[in-house]
């Protein structure tokens, strides 16, 4: 039997974001082909990362710096969905060969993103690095999570909330003339659509294989890990969750999730 190879250990820790894209592209690619990678606590970053509450005051989408800085947040997003694809390739071996495939081709999207979202930002004169930035997204996860309970966060929870986000976004970009915000939005929101697709399938087709009853499983698996996941108070897009694999029971119950952190404290 041949060793498994070891890819570049440094490839989470890499703080250049230009690198870090092609370095993380080819990780996955080495993970796919048997290689092993460390993970570490905290990945490598370039800027200054903080607490989201720490994060500075957002100026108005009508101005430059407003719009940079949602391309800031933004490419932010989009680096720890690339990181935790990676991740997820390094923690789960044995995961179905084909979803391992798949999940890397999602990998490749998502520093596509970023790199779509660095370009508008220098194009604004107000590049990476002109903010801090928060690592919330990674911390979300563990080292002992399941492979449903990683689909779900992820895929479903953390990439299903950004395509809420999105649609309140393009709707306040309507009224403003924000070009690169704009096209970055759009890009980002048309294709997020098929990864959270990715996690629907998976999840369902996982959750059948191991005799589970998906509503029962959402619903539990959900209360479980909801405290662990950033609260979304954003409309739920609910025919864009459809249209990305969410039966009307799996809203329904985000909806209560949703209902429960608007309701005025007691």
């Amino acid at each position: 039997m041949m060793a498994q190879s070891t890819t570049n250990r440094q490839v989470l820790v890499e703080s250049d974001v230009r690198r870090k894209i092609f370095s993380l592209d080819q990780a996955a690619q080495q993970l796919l082909a048997g290689g092993t990678l460390e993970v570490p606590v905290i990945p490598g970053r370039d800027v200054q990362i903080v607490e989201v509450r720490q994060l500075p005051d957002k100026k108005g989408l009508a101005s430059r710096e407003g719009q940079a800085r949602l391309l800031h947040d933004l490419a932010s997003i989009e680096l720890q969905a690339m990181e935790l694809c990676v991740r997820t390739l390094a923690e789960f071996p044995h995961a179905p060969p084909e979803f391992r495939e798949q999940l890397a081709g999602v990998a490749r999207d998502e520093g596509r993103h970023l790199a779509l979202c660095l370009d508008a930002m220098e194009d604004l004169g107000l590049p990476w690095g002109t903010w801090p930035t928060h690592i919330g997204l990674w911390a979300c996860v563990r080292g002992d999570d399941s492979l449903l309970d990683r689909i779900l966060i992820v895929h479903r929870y953390l990439e299903g909330s950004g395509l809420d986000a999105s649609g309140t976004l393009l709707r306040r970009l309507s009224g403003v003339r924000a070009k690169e915000a704009l096209v970055a939005v759009e890009t980002i929101r048309r294709e997020e659509v098929g990864h959270v697709q990715f996690g629907s399938r998976w999840y369902h087709q996982l959750v059948r294989e191991q005799g589970l009853d998906a509503a029962d499983d959402f619903t539990a698996r959900m209360a479980r890990l909801i405290e662990r996941v950033p609260r979304r108070l954003e409309p739920i897009e609910r025919e864009m969750r459809k249209q990305a694999g969410f039966t009307d029971y799996e809203v329904d119950i985000l909806e209560g999730h949703r209902t429960k952190w608007l309701a005025p404290a007691r």
